[in-house]
């Protein structure tokens, strides 16, 4: 294992750390996956190691588990995972085209990284935000309503080394090492600026009110 000591030991503290919440060691793998993809911004064959030396699996179990999720990626990822939806409701509002020009735009295709490390780009499955489509995701946050303009716009925008904040809130969209390392269940300090539900769904949301629904009504 190549991690430098100071690396290895605020590994091993956050690993015991995800480890605690759990009563069996090996139900900590996920977050775990992530913490290493934080420190590498891939899931390495060291973080493979590392993970399996925690929770007590063998390096090919841990292997199985991370090649599963297409959250953990297998090899160096770029500083902004961007995603657009092109799952049927995006697709036809406009999911395609905004990847056919996006792809075009930075000059790399489906799970490929850009030269300089800043753009993966990869088509998505659906993100559960259909009433906002055509939808892309930059780190998991996201963008509404797109087109092939806006979308290259905030793309250019990253590249550029800009504050880029997703249409639902004001938070800055962060680094993939930053947010693999909330989705390992650390916090950074942003909890009260989520993004919450996008503008159609609560207008639909108030529709039914209007129409005397009421939660949990048959």
């Amino acid at each position: 294992m190549t991690y430098d000591e100071t690396t290895l030991a605020q590994l091993t503290e956050d690993a015991a750390a995800i480890i605690a919440r759990y009563p069996v060691k090996r139900s900590a793998l996920l977050p775990m996956l992530h913490l290493v993809q934080s420190v590498d911004g891939y899931v390495s064959p060291d973080g493979i190691q590392f993970c399996a030396d925690q929770v007590e699996l063998t390096a090919a179990e841990v292997s199985a588990v991370a090649t599963f999720y297409t959250q953990y990626k297998r090899r160096p990822n770029g500083e902004y995972q961007v995603g657009v939806c092109t799952n049927t409701l995006c697709a036809v509002m406009g999911g395609d085209r905004i990847w056919d020009e996006l792809s075009e735009h930075v000059g790399v295709g489906h799970d490929e990284t850009t030269e300089d490390g800043k753009i993966t780009l990869e088509r998505l499955e659906c993100n559960a935000a259909c009433d906002n489509a055509p939808v892309m995701m930059v780190n998991w946050e996201f963008f509404d309503n797109q087109t092939p303009e806006s979308a290259k716009q905030v793309v250019d925008d990253l590249i550029a080394g800009k504050d880029v904040a997703p249409t639902r809130g004001p938070a800055k969209v962060c680094s993939f090492k930053q947010v693999s390392r909330v989705l390992a269940g650390f916090d950074d300090g942003r909890a009260n600026e989520d993004q919450g539900a996008g503008e159609a769904a609560l207008a639909g949301l108030e529709a039914a009110k209007g129409q005397g629904w009421t939660e949990g009504a048959k």
